[in-house]
């Protein structure tokens, strides 16, 4: 019995003492050398039971007080946070949006503890592509401003931008060969000239 305390102790310590916030089941069984998921599970969710952990959403636990950019990154992987989102913080569109908006293999919009999710699908070979994105070192993976707006044209063709000189147009020249089309690398030259 003593050992089984020990252990328990020592799976929400160490998850208090990683960097991260959230966690999908997978991570806890690395951080603590734990093989059996069925027990790990019914442990994780004595500590949500208790309140030192958060279950938001199946599969997640969360630290009280979790990132909800660092939750956006997990929901569904690969993924990371771009379009509306990165573009507001940026400073190239003005319409405020409350949702976090990313980048995956599909497209849904959820809500979790109030917070919307959205997520856009980009082609596997774009999405896995990190030219342009940040990973920060709180494992936020974000499109720069840059990349936000590429990305933006490609899902959306006739996007409307309020503000265009925050972006860095040789870094914008350098990331358009990745996404392969013509007519995309023609709408972001025309902009770029009349912007």
């Amino acid at each position: 019995m003593f050992s089984s305390q020990k252990t328990k102790t020592d799976i929400i310590l160490l998850i208090y003492k990683d960097i991260r916030s959230v966690f999908r089941l997978r991570d806890i069984a690395l951080i603590a050398g734990e093989s059996n998921f069925q027990s790990l599970n019914k442990k994780l969710n004595y500590y949500v039971h208790k309140g030192k952990l958060q279950n938001p959403r199946k599969g997640l636990y969360t630290k009280p007080g979790y990132k909800h950019e660092e939750l956006a990154c997990c929901i569904y992987t690969p993924t990371y946070i771009s379009l509306e989102y990165v573009l507001q913080k940026a400073g190239i569109i003005f319409q405020y949006d409350t949702r976090i908006t990313s980048v995956s293999y599909l497209s849904r919009t959820i809500l979790v503890e109030k917070e919307s999710y959205s997520f856009r699908k980009l082609k596997g070979e774009l999405l896995v592509n990190t030219a342009g994105i940040i990973r920060q070192n709180n494992y936020i993976n974000i499109a720069s401003a840059e990349r936000a707006f590429i990305d933006m044209l490609y899902l959306e063709k006739a996007y409307y931008f309020d503000n265009l000189k925050p972006l860095n147009k040789e870094l914008i020249t350098k990331l358009l060969p990745i996404y392969q089309s013509e007519s995309l690398t023609q709408r972001v030259t025309k902009l770029l000239l009349n912007g």
